[in-house]
């Protein structure tokens, strides 16, 4: 395709979406995959013979659930000792284990052999995908992407999912927090046929997280005025309830427990996600499984009512982010123009209703898609970002830090002093001042994230010394933080009396991957690319020998054809028959791919010279 373009990425915890936006059409487009539709699972599965991504992974995860990696976004950034990520283990067919540093590490069987990988390569290869279906859509490369995460992901997460880019061969111009995208993705519209200010609220409620946001519009400026959310609150936990809810059910009625069982689990719970998917415009969902476990079906029913109880939590714990924001915001909820609703999960009806009633009754907005609204918007971002795309919608974005950004310089006490407030927009510069230590030739300043009040209960960026040798103590130190837009972190630090400087831009390399790692992994990355190309080239060569055999096979029960070939021919012909279908037979997936070209080229020569015979 001749048109320029400029690509989002909806980085999903279950489902991921790529969006494009055309420079001549003026508009954004979603990008359908191969199988035709327009959200992808965010699913890689690795068996003895190849590597599958997205719906084909997804398929098949009944039957080799260990071996099946999906929620990536869950582990990406955190630590294998991080009380979430063992919550989660529990829950996960796949086996996890600590690596380095207590870095969650996942383990798998790729063609017999073990193989450990870490979020990020998870994570590369979902955004390979996205990457090879807008690659196939446009006819050209795909490099400079804008991938978007949760509101309420911290600096490790989110320069985790830069890494995740890096591997995937992408370049990520910029990440941007998913209500964001959505609120660019709806107000491109609402904007003009508005005047004045218009203050939005995205409540975005996804597989596997949640964030709310609340803007403001006002000609080309959309504004943040403030963003709260739950990095582990989604789809995903939902179905989880409703899966302990039919395991109880199924050890109750049968006096057996399936929990140790993965297969039946997973297939369990893929009935339970298509209940829940039911229960959105149905007040009763059933579930028939044939031969769960050791012989015994399964079925059962589920009412929403009930589906709503074993919730109920869940759902008032989205509704206390909800107001968290507008006590963040020190805005009205009357002052609300327009709730958005983003993500899979913000269709239930129990939901809907909870923030209705928020809301006093207002009306909720429906007009965008909530599966495509986040990659809609990460494209339109994506245009701007791009040098010389015409007709890009011109607007500027003013986004927020979403965690507290403080420091402790005092080693007795560990508390965390706040200098950026959550919700501060950006970029932003502030100072504040400090004193310096008694009996002491410096100042130890450690840079933290987070609400706690405890530096423990916190997640440290970065730390560095201020010397000041021989200044006695109590004497004025002034420490600033600078957010840039691309919300990259300076911290300074002037001892006043001497004019002492140091300062530390936060890239958080001890959580990163080291730049030889991520060199390590793009290699390893273009080697499963590899593969998995000689895995499809030797699918498509074994399905042409197969339809040649077949061909060749029906040529020989014609008495027309067989009487214009000797008995010598026909021998030959029938031989070469055998030899390519016992090739097919046995031990298929250990020929190489050179041998089965070879005796495709033979039959399709017999084969022609037949139809040219028979003219």
């Amino acid at each position: 395709m001749a048109e320029r373009y400029a690509v989002g990425i909806d980085l999903g915890t279950t489902y991921s979406c790529v969006a494009v936006w055309l420079e001549d059409k003026n508009r954004v487009e979603i990008i359908h995959n191969d199988e035709g539709n327009k959200i992808t699972p965010s699913f890689v599965a690795f068996t003895d013979h190849q590597r599958l991504v997205g719906g084909s992974a997804k398929d098949q995860a009944a039957i080799n659930p260990q071996n099946t990696v999906f929620d990536a976004k869950r582990l990406i950034g955190r630590k294998f000792s991080d009380p979430i990520v063992q919550k989660d283990i529990l829950l996960w067919p796949f086996k996890v284990i600590s690596g380095v540093n207590d870095k969650p590490m996942i383990s798998v069987k790729y063609k017999g052999q073990e193989k450990l990988l870490c979020a990020e390569e998870i994570s590369s290869i979902v955004l390979t995908n996205m990457k090879e279906i807008a690659e196939a859509y446009l006819e050209s490369p795909v490099k400079d992407v804008v991938v978007t995460v949760p509101a309420y992901f911290n600096d490790s997460q989110r320069k985790a999912t830069m890494d995740a880019g890096a591997i995937a061969g992408l370049n990520v111009m910029r990440i941007i927090n998913e209500p964001t995208a959505a609120a660019i993705a709806y107000g491109l519209d609402k904007r003009a046929n508005c005047e004045g200010e218009r203050n939005i609220f995205v409540f975005d409620l996804g597989g596997g997280t949640f964030d709310v946001s609340l803007l403001t519009i006002k000609g080309d400026v959309f504004e943040v005025k403030a963003t709260a959310g739950n990095t582990h609150i989604g789809g995903e936990d939902f179905d989880n309830r409703m899966l302990n809810y039919f395991v109880e059910e199924f050890k109750r009625k049968n006096k057996v427990d399936i929990t140790r069982n993965p297969r039946a689990l997973r297939r369990l719970k893929t009935a339970c996600e298509k209940a829940k998917r039911t229960l959105t415009f149905k007040s009763l969902a059933s579930i028939e499984i044939d031969n769960l476990f050791e012989g015994i079906d399964f079925s059962s029913s589920i009412t929403r009512v009930k589906f709503e109880e074993i919730n109920m939590d869940l759902f008032n714990e989205c509704m206390k982010t909800v107001e968290s924001c507008f006590t963040d915001s020190k805005m009205d909820k009357s002052s609300v123009d327009d709730i958005v609703l983003v993500g899979g999960s913000s269709r239930i009806p129990k939901v809907q209703k909870l923030l209705r009633d928020f809301f006093n009754g207002k009306y909720l907005c429906k007009s965008i898609n909530p599966d495509e609204a986040v990659a809609c918007g990460a494209a339109v971002h994506a245009a701007l970002l791009s040098e010389g795309l015409k007709n890009v919608p011109n607007l500027v974005l003013r986004d927020v830090t979403p965690l507290s950004l403080g420091i402790s310089i005092n080693p007795g006490i560990r508390a965390m002093d706040v200098v950026i407030p959550r919700n501060t927009s950006i970029p932003v510069k502030k100072a504040k001042g400090y004193g310096t230590p008694k009996d002491s030739c410096g100042v130890s300043i450690e840079v933290y994230e987070g609400e706690r009040a405890s530096v423990a209960d916190n997640n440290l960026l970065g730390s560095f010394i201020l010397f000041c040798p021989g200044v006695p103590g109590d004497m004025p130190v002034e420490v600033c933080f600078t957010i840039d837009e691309n919300g990259i972190l300076t911290v300074s630090a002037k001892e006043k009396s001497t004019g002492n400087k140091n300062e530390i831009t936060i890239t958080n390399d001890r959580e990163r991957l080291s730049t030889e790692e991520i060199k390590k992994l793009i290699e390893e990355a273009r080697e499963y690319h590899a593969e998995d190309e000689r895995f499809l080239r030797k699918a498509k060569v074994m399905n042409e020998l197969d339809d040649c055999i077949y061909k060749l096979t029906n040529a020989l029960k014609n008495e027309d054809v067989k009487s214009n070939l000797s008995s010598h021919k026909i021998k030959k012909i029938n031989l070469a028959i055998t030899k390519a279908t016992n090739l097919l037979d046995k031990n298929k997936h250990q020929n190489e791919l050179h041998v089965l070209e070879n005796h495709l080229k033979g039959l399709e020569s017999i084969l022609e010279d037949i139809e040219i015979k028979n003219g």
